[in-house]
């Protein structure tokens, strides 16, 4: 490695020039990968709930639905309006009250079936029905259109809507994302590192490995908002350690080589690599854990985000390299006293009083393993989103004036007899939170024939194999009431026609609940499994991998916990991913100090020496690391309007200096109590010298 260091060195200008002209099919990748802004479709396509989507697309040519509330309009115009919204492109239908009542008539001599889902006093209620699925490019498009035409009179609810707004709003925030994480990264490593230009060449070499990144995310096709957002503060986040660690190693082997910048770089950048690939397997471990999800959400944020490290991997030992080389004598022209250099009376109070910190380590573990356990968790989207935007508007409108909160949508099979359609329907409207149901029977009745039926009424309600029913529920999505009503639907549609489907924006949500409920578990489980193994073949240690994956998990729980004494809920890819991100992120500092207190003992100091020294060495490099991580996500969490984006970034600042704090002061106590237990489960703790002597 050391000969490949030396040919980076040797060939900086070519190296940058290779980076450079990088940016150019990265820009393109960017440019050319969708991003798709509704969670539910990363739903397993196993689910029944997924399948029904997919049939009404195929069959009916109908994907997704808004409701629009008009008010204080007259009829006549309602209609105007309902043709100008019927001639949208992308809109499938309208259905209204006109397609099976007259207009002229008086509304009170209009059946109450009709009255109570089409009218309310002054409102009116519409279903606007798209021919694409609710996250298509075509249906937000549709969306957009209906609200230029809408007025102030005309609220459009659905999660089109809700999902358009997400669209909108990561849109304006994300590149602001990016400049907050590089200044207040910026602002860190100024006050951290020993020169005024080397933070703006990290940030350089960072930044082209997060757009290498990016761009090389073509090859999924698309990308997940969320993912999106939280590639570049979070590779930022965890890849500033691999620079600060070449950077360090570059100024000890140009006291090792003096005169001889090339060389000292070679041996750097060799051994960077062999420490970084080390440390970087843990924290790509945690995020390929969240591959395993069933949510397929966890796979594209895991894929990108391990891509990211490896890539900041590479990226610093060739990209950073050069530039530091190539930028060398300013360096020198800008060094000054770094910040951290004196931490040593700060080490050795903490180190003295290691039973101080054991004592608070025992009080605060119950009350964190039970905050952890009991922090509330929500599953509605839109929920994430502020109550000004339009969607969440519209949805209070819907609710307040026909206390509608969710429209459920039943397929049966077409070839169902009459009679037991609306027998099922009948049944269907006594379940407590159901306002009313609506097929086609219900409108034309089922003694009709079906050659008589008007074609608008046809194409709205039959497929191919399958007929749609609409159930409206007074519940919202992602309560224990609607979830409820939902299981109490599905049974009566089953004993009636057991290949019957109830589908629609709830039924996800509740199949959203039950899956990642399940994720949670699996994606902690592995990648507490997957680091544990990573340490114990790092350290061949069976009782070193017990004590660093135990601290680090205190600090996940003390993080989580905080919610719930705040009286906070949070979104649910949050509590997914942070327990995974965070132990795979920030174990390294635990590992780091551990690394220096084998060292030590190896080379025959006492335990207490040992780890005063390990405590004392390692001690700028965990608070540099952990400043950097949380510079680079405070800032997001602080300004994101989309809460499932701020809390993800709120839990991982916190958790980052909890990891710090919690290493720094609860690591060094561990090694003190457990030191005779480490020297014995682990081999070679000692040096084969010491090994000997024991024997």
């Amino acid at each position: 490695m050391v000969k490949v260091g030396k040919w980076i060195a040797k060939h900086k200008v070519l190296v940058l020039l290779i980076g450079l002209l990088l940016v150019i099919p990265s820009v393109i990748g960017i440019a050319e990968t969708r991003v798709n802004y509704d969670l539910l479709s990363y739903l397993p396509d196993t689910l029944e709930t997924v399948k029904g989507q997919d049939i009404l697309v195929d069959e009916f040519g109908m994907g997704a639905f808004s409701m629009v509330i008009v008010e204080n309009m007259d009829m006549k115009d309602v209609q105007k309006l309902e043709e100008k919204f019927s001639e949208v492109e992308h809109v499938k239908d309208v259905l209204w009250y006109d397609d099976v009542a007259d207009i002229t008539l008086p509304v009170e001599m209009i059946p109450e079936k009709y009255r109570k889902v089409f009218i309310n006093g002054d409102a009116t209620m519409m279903l606007v029905l798209f021919d694409n699925t609710t996250s298509s490019d075509t249906s937000m498009e549709a969306i957009t259109e209906l609200r230029k035409i809408a007025n102030e009179q005309c609220f459009l609810s659905g999660m089109t809507g809700v999902v358009t707004d997400i669209k909108n709003i990561a849109m304006q925030e994300l590149p602001i994302y990016v400049v907050i994480a590089a200044v207040l990264s910026l602002v860190v490593l100024e006050l951290t590192s020993g020169s005024f230009v080397v933070p703006f060449l990290f940030l350089l070499s960072i930044g082209l490995a997060i757009l290498y990144n990016l761009g090389s995310n073509i090859i999924l096709g698309e990308t997940s908002y969320i993912t999106q957002a939280l590639t570049a503060v979070l590779q930022l986040g965890v890849t500033m350690d691999y620079s600060i660690f070449l950077l360090n190693s570059y100024e000890e082997n140009k006291k090792r080589f003096p005169g001889e910048k090339d060389r000292a770089m070679g041996h750097a950048i060799a051994n960077t690599f062999k420490s970084v690939a080390g440390s970087s397997v843990t924290t790509v471990a945690g995020f390929v854990a969240l591959c395993v999800m069933t949510f397929a959400l966890g796979r594209d944020l895991g894929i990108v985000m391990a891509k990211g490290v490896i890539i900041g991997v590479i990226c610093c030992v060739t990209i950073l390299p050069a530039l530091v080389l190539f930028f060398d004598k300013p360096i020198e022209k800008t060094q000054h006293k770094l910040l951290l250099a004196r931490l040593d009376k700060p080490s050795a109070f903490i180190t003295k009083h290691y039973k101080l910190w054991t004592v608070i380590f025992l009080v605060l573990l119950f009350p964190a393993i039970y905050g952890n356990n009991h922090t509330k968790i929500y599953y509605n989207i839109a929920e994430s989103l502020p109550s000004t935007l339009d969607c969440n508007i519209a949805n209070d409108e819907l609710e307040k004036t026909f206390a509608v909160g969710n429209i459920h949508m039943i397929m049966m099979d077409k070839n169902m007899d009459s009679k037991q359609k609306q027998q099922m329907l009948n049944d269907i409207d006594k379940v407590e939170g159901v306002k009313w149901s609506l097929g086609m029977n219900s409108l034309i009745g089922p003694t009709v024939p079906e050659s008589m039926i008007p074609d608008d009424l046809k194409k709205i309600f039959k497929g191919d194999q399958y007929e749609l029913a609409f159930v409206c529920s007074e519940y919202g999505s992602a309560t224990d009431e609607v979830n409820a009503q939902l299981a109490e639907i599905d049974k009566i549609v089953k004993k009636y026609d057991n290949t019957a489907m109830v589908i629609g924006e709830a039924p996800l949500m509740k199949d959203l609940q039950d899956t990642t409920d399940a994720d949670l578990v699996r994606v902690n489980v592995i990648s507490i499994g997957a680091i544990f193994l990573i340490i114990m073949i790092i350290f061949k240690s069976i009782s070193l991998p017990i004590i660093l994956v135990a601290v680090i998990e205190f600090a996940i729980f003390v993080n989580m916990a905080i919610p719930y004494y705040q009286g906070i809920s949070l979104p649910f890819v949050a509590s997914i991913v942070i327990g995974a991100i965070q132990l795979g992120a920030t174990v390294d500092y635990a590992i780091l100090m551990t690394t220096r207190y084998q060292r030590e003992r190896q080379h025959g100091k006492n335990k207490m020496e040992a780890i005063s020294i390990a405590h004392k060495t390692s001690m700028p490099s965990i608070i540099s690391s952990g400043l950097s991580f949380f510079a680079a996500t405070f800032g997001v969490s602080c300004y994101s309007q989309v809460e499932m984006i701020g809390s993800i970034c709120t839990l991982l600042a916190r958790g980052a200096i909890i990891s710090m704090v919690v290493v720094l002061f609860i690591l060094p106590a561990m090694f003190m109590i457990f030191d005779k237990l480490i020297c014995v489960t682990s081999i070679g703790f000692l040096g084969d010298k010491k090994a000997a002597k024991a024997k």
